[in-house]
């Protein structure tokens, strides 16, 4: 999960009285919420960027890069990532 961003304008990104020898960073940069909601699995190396959502019970596949929020019981999957499948389509066969 990848909270951290900056404004894109580099007239806004740029710290007007920066200096090198001030020992501070030059640039904006602020976090963004990010909502994972209840019985989710995000897989391994997922990337979730900021103000996303992703719905209670929702699967995010391995490697996904999640730009947009994903609704309540969904398979989402890709890069950028979309949504596969609703979990309720998918009947148990017992």
């Amino acid at each position: 999960m990848y909270t951290a961003t900056h404004p894109v304008e580099l007239s806004e990104r740029v710290i007007p009285d920066w200096k090198p020898e001030s020992g501070k960073y030059f640039c904006k940069t602020y976090a963004l919420p990010i909502t994972i909601g209840e019985g989710c699995w995000v897989s391994g190396g997922a990337i979730i960027l900021p103000v996303v959502t992703v719905g209670d019970g929702s699967v995010i596949g391995a490697g996904s890069v999640v730009t947009k929020d994903i609704p309540a019981n969904s398979v989402a999957v890709g890069n950028p990532c979309r949504i596969l499948r609703s979990i309720d389509q998918r009947k148990d066969k017992e």
